[in-house]
């Protein structure tokens, strides 16, 4: 049986990275090594930001039911525990966009969470 060489497919694995390392500067793009590294960690950035962003936007969500919900006469505790005890499933990303976009429907569910909680 012949010997195989490793030489095709380490050229094929370096180059798949360079070009996951396309656009970095300097050695960065241009040296395996190197560029393995970068990109390593940028792909663990990556997985990471992908996470932060789904809290970001909770958080925004609320911070954007609060201020509706103050408008309103409300804290955002005491409208959401409102909306809970008035058996209104609503997520906070639609809440927010009502908050946004339908401050008239937003108020009638601010009325409702009011009298519940009263």
């Amino acid at each position: 049986m012949a010997r195989i060489k490793g030489g095709m497919n380490a050229k094929k694995r370096h180059n798949r990275v360079l070009k996951m390392a396309k656009g970095y500067k300097g050695a960065r793009s241009k040296q395996y090594r190197i560029a393995k590294q970068s990109v390593m960690r940028a792909l663990t950035s990556s997985y990471a930001g992908r996470k932060e962003r789904k809290r970001q936007f909770r958080q925004l969500w609320i911070a954007r039911i609060n201020a509706a919900a103050r408008i309103n006469g409300l804290s955002y505790s005491v409208f959401m525990h409102g909306l809970k005890l008035a058996d209104i499933d609503l997520n906070r990303k639609v809440l927010a966009d009502m908050a946004v976009n339908d401050a008239a429907g937003f108020a009638k569910l601010a009325e409702v969470a009011k009298s519940k909680v009263a």
